[in-house]
């Protein structure tokens, strides 16, 4: 689907925080094609007229969910899983503490999984991670190259994914920020997308925050660690997701650099720019 519209945000009865990967400038010229990708916060509380806009206009086929099995299993079954045109693929960037990560075959056993759940699975739903030498960095920084060194292979699949149905495709986590943030920029990065319009899209998300974080305290799956800290640490800051953009340049030539050393070749590249731009 394409269209021409400017408003890049989808207004939905059930999100916050979702919102179209198109319309962004390019490097040469161009621009990011609408209907393609979407970002977005939680699924759950969609509506039923969400999922006729997002199954009958935008031509929803793919839901890459980002989230851990202990947040799928608390929040439990979302309506699109009841509309059979929509595949959904789970990857998650955070530690799954040993819980077995094929969540949507487990969930039929929900019980028996749930018995699997840590004592203190409530206080791991969101663990802060970095991998050594990142200390320094800032608290986000630290926790967005963490995913691509604990969680490479996640992050390739994903974007694998973004390519694999016949219609648009939406990646998510729970607030649509972090996880979901760091997917989208290298997306949009292998698009062709110009730094400052990864920026500006990652720190997008600034405008809805209150919203977003209310929704969120809703809920007992996230309700503590919505509201032990303020809006404002939980606000996304262009200067973080600049200096993920720095890193990468400075260690590995880029975001396509990353990918490249880390086995997303010219075929799946040339595969995901076309899906956002032809």
């Amino acid at each position: 689907m394409t269209s021409t519209r400017t408003d890049r945000w989808l207004h939905l009865d059930g999100t916050t925080n979702t919102r179209d990967l198109g319309g962004l400038p390019t490097v040469d010229g161009g621009t990011t094609q609408f209907g393609r990708v979407l970002r977005s916060d939680n699924l759950q509380t969609l509506s039923d007229a969400d999922v006729r806009t997002l199954v009958e206009e935008v031509g929803l086929t793919e839901v890459i969910d980002l989230r851990t099995t202990a947040e799928i299993l608390m929040e439990g079954r979302g309506p699109l899983r009841a509309v059979d045109a929509v595949t959904h693929r789970h990857f998650t960037l955070l530690p799954e503490r040993g819980l077995r990560t094929d969540v949507f075959a487990a969930e039929e056993d929900d019980e028996e999984i749930r018995a699997q759940l840590p004592a203190d699975w409530a206080e791991s739903i969101l663990p802060r991670q970095h991998a050594p030498g990142d200390e320094g960095e800032p608290p986000a920084v630290r926790s967005y190259l963490g995913y691509l060194t604990d969680s490479a292979d996640n992050v390739l699949a994903a974007l694998r994914a973004l390519t694999a149905g016949p219609g648009a495709a939406v990646v998510h986590c729970a607030a649509g920020k972090d996880r979901t943030g760091v997917v989208s920029a290298l997306a949009l990065a292998v698009a062709g997308a110009t730094p400052e319009a990864i920026v500006a899209d990652y720190a997008q998300t600034a405008e809805i925050i209150d919203a977003l974080v209310a929704k969120l305290a809703s809920s007992s799956t996230y309700a503590e660690d919505m509201t032990r800290r303020d809006v404002a640490s939980h606000t996304p800051r262009a200067e973080s997701m600049r200096r993920v953009l720095e890193v990468l340049d400075q260690r590995w030539g880029g975001p396509v650099g990353w990918l490249e050393q880390h086995g997303f070749g010219a075929d799946e590249q040339s595969a995901l720019r076309a899906r956002l731009r032809d």
